[in-house]
């Protein structure tokens, strides 16, 4: 028996009693010794750790959140890899937006503002995809970040949930705000004369828009193309090779035409129809949308959302296909101004191909005012080729068809009809009330959320690096961690 008090010396030393037995005496002395090596490792393991992470070091705090440098080099990362112009000025707005995310989403677990995890699983799939695309293929991107994209996605997942909650926490703060016809017509009192916008030259347009559409003898050479790289397929090559290779879908060829994760909503119904009837693994038969001919592998289902890959062959519109749809056009062209057996509104709800326009009397909407569905448009933001024919065209005036060539090639004829036209001006409220409103909209908006950061920052401790401490972008956050700082 060993003695009942410290005889032997700290991690290993001698014996200091008489074993009676030398071997038992042995496979102690061992087992110590094993001990002594096993907790030495432990200990030059957690230094050597210890070292790593002090590599690292902490850019800000905010709450009971920290913000380590790293977080900024990888978004920073991000930025550049979406086609961001190197600027190192860019780490200051980078952790700006940090510091506003971790304070809306401590205030996000207090409200019980949530997002869903298939919810994060899309819109990371839809940046991968974006940046994959940028980047020119996965290798390409994976050479540049310096790791797989797997990787990356589990890095940056954090991130983008916070991300996403704090947006729905800011939107919670703002959505009761609104603008009375009064506050507008206060805030457009309080613009100086002299800084009132001027707008451009607007017209409001409106088109009927025809699309060739091949007919079936023309289509079964490229359904039969799409075929054969099916049963290529099923025969036993890659379909991600195949895709790359002969894949028509520009987002998602290089990929290996995999679209990540996606909901009922936001495919067009024949794809999701097919999709959403297959299990994971399977290969869907040969199908037909408004793109052209697909086929496609589901390879996960989670709930309401399914993780797909396809091939798109895209037809190719023949002389005849054109020649029909321009005769289909001059028709319409007749009825609307000789014959006047129908107006041009409900002649664009019953024969345009364009599903934006055809439900909005063929009138185009500004792109820049999707919110206020204005139809008004600044001539300098018109598809050139539409900018050219309206400037020849009297206010209700209506053209012939003319053939359109978009920047991805497709052909179509086209209706044009030229509604009104206003001339540049200066901001007036009879003219521009709509534009107006959402000015003053925005400004109560930016006011709301400056008002509530203001008294969150003021009852939030900030701690920030000295490293940062000269970024303009991070300046209200200076002055509130110098108010701190200063509290007894």
């Amino acid at each position: 028996m060993p003695p009942k008090s410290g005889n032997f010396a700290k991690f290993g030393g001698l014996f200091q009693w008489r074993c009676a037995y030398l071997r038992q005496c042995a496979i102690k002395w061992y087992m110590r010794k094993f001990i002594v090596v096993f907790f030495s490792s432990l200990l030059t393991f957690g230094f050597a750790q210890a070292q790593r992470s002090t590599l690292d070091k902490v850019a800000g705090v905010v709450g009971g959140s920290i913000i380590l440098k790293s977080d900024i080099e990888l978004q920073y990362a991000n930025y550049l890899a979406q086609g961001g112009a190197a600027n190192p000025d860019i780490k200051c707005a980078i952790l700006s937006r940090l510091l506003t995310q971790k304070l809306l989403a401590q205030q996000a677990v207090i409200d019980s503002v949530t997002v869903t995890e298939d919810d994060v699983d899309a819109n990371i799939d839809r940046r991968m995809r974006g940046m994959i695309q940028r980047a020119g293929g996965q290798d390409r991107l994976e050479q540049f970040l310096g790791r797989s994209t797997i990787q990356y996605k589990d890095e940056i997942r954090p991130d983008i949930k916070e991300q996403m909650i704090a947006e729905k926490m800011q939107g919670k703060i703002t959505e009761k705000v609104s603008v009375t016809p009064q506050e507008v017509q206060r805030f457009y009192s309080h613009i100086p004369k002299d800084s009132l916008p001027s707008y451009n030259k607007e017209v409001e347009v409106g088109e009927i828009v025809f699309q060739p559409k091949l007919n079936k003898d023309e289509k079964q050479f490229y359904k039969d193309k799409a075929e054969g790289l099916r049963t290529r397929v099923k025969n036993g090559e890659d379909f991600g090779n195949i895709a790359r290779i002969y894949s028509q879908d520009p987002g998602s060829a290089m990929d290996g035409g995999d679209l990540g994760f996606f909901d009922r909503s936001t495919m067009a119904k024949e794809f999701t129809a097919t999709a959403f009837k297959l299990k994971a693994g399977e290969i869907s038969p040969v199908f037909e949308t408004e793109f052209g001919f697909h086929f496609l592998q589901v390879i996960e289902r989670r709930g309401e959302q399914v993780h797909a890959r396809h091939v798109l062959v895209i037809p190719v519109i023949t002389p005849g296909s054109l020649t029909r749809i321009k005769a289909k056009a001059d028709s319409v062209y007749d009825l609307i101004t000789k014959n006047k057996q129908i107006d041009f509104s409900t002649a664009a709800s019953v024969y345009s191909d364009d599903r934006e326009t055809k439900y909005n009397g063929g009138m185009i909407l500004n792109a820049e005012e999707v919110q206020s569905r204005s139809t008004l448009i600044p001539t300098n933001k018109l598809d050139p080729q539409v900018a050219l024919i309206v400037d020849t065209m009297k206010v209700n005036g209506i053209s012939k068809p003319q053939l359109f060539t978009a920047q991805d090639g497709k052909q179509t004829y086209k209706i044009l009809y030229l509604r009104s036209v206003t001339d540049a001006h200066k901001a007036n409220l009879a003219q521009d009330l709509p534009k107006l409103k959402e000015v003053a909209q925005a400004d109560k908006v930016n006011r709301t959320v400056s008002e509530w950061f203001e008294k969150k920052r003021k009852s939030t401790f900030v701690r920030l690096d000295p490293e940062f401490t000269t970024c303009a972008e991070l300046k209200p956050w200076i002055n509130t961690q110098q108010t701190a700082q200063v509290k007894p």
